[in-house]
């Protein structure tokens, strides 16, 4: 959880006074309790989650399947908001140190493959909000409080996007096999013998 003062929590109240699409509002206001406080990775999350919905046509009640290339703070919104979890193997974390994430429709039953959004953000287009651009590249400290309202100002010009091809993996019978080392239960992936705690 990010410890913030009482003036850093009024400087942030101020700035969602500022912010005029009700639909946003509600986001932050479910991601926040969840997440701990509005950090600029889960704004980010909540802005590419829009984007992608909007690239891809998700209508309200379709499931969505996300890969995200970091694992601080941008994965929340798209389990609050989308209900894309690691648990219902709708989220997965490629912890790549990325600002990207790859979002996908539900394919249809017997679909191989789909198309698919990646979504970055753009260090070329951050270059035009100097403040932005610095955090991003880590080349100056600044608190969430400063970077916020740079990205609510800035919407979606500090993204770039692109349609991709994405496998739809086959989904294998569940096999569980009783590890020759340890004798506990695990999942077998393959054919292997020991669990993945026996291999390491």
């Amino acid at each position: 959880m990010h410890k913030n003062s009482g003036g850093e929590k009024y400087q942030i109240e101020t700035t969602l006074k500022q912010v005029k699409d009700p639909e946003l509002l509600s986001q932050i206001g479910k991601v926040v309790p969840f997440h701990g406080f509005l950090t600029s990775g889960a704004l980010i999350g909540i802005q590419m989650l829009n984007i992608s919905r909007r690239v891809l046509d998700v209508k309200e009640e379709e499931r969505i399947y996300v890969t995200c290339e970091t694992k601080s703070c941008m994965p929340d919104p798209f389990q609050i908001l989308a209900g894309s979890t690691i648990g219902n193997n709708g989220l997965k974390i490629r912890n790549l140190g990325k600002m990207a994430v790859t979002v996908n429709k539900q394919a249809p039953e017997g679909v191989h493959g789909i198309k698919g959004v990646r979504i970055i953000l753009d260090p070329e287009k951050t270059k035009d909000y100097p403040k932005l651009h610095a955090w991003f590249l880590n080349t100056e400290k600044l608190s969430h409080e400063e970077v916020v309202p740079i990205l609510l100002a800035a919407g979606e010009k500090v993204y770039s996007w692109k349609l991709v091809d994405l496998e739809v993996p086959v989904r294998k019978k569940k096999r569980i096999q009783c590890c020759k080392n340890c004798n506990e239960m695990f999942i077998q992936h393959d054919n292997e013998l020991l669990c993945g705690g026996c291999t390491e």
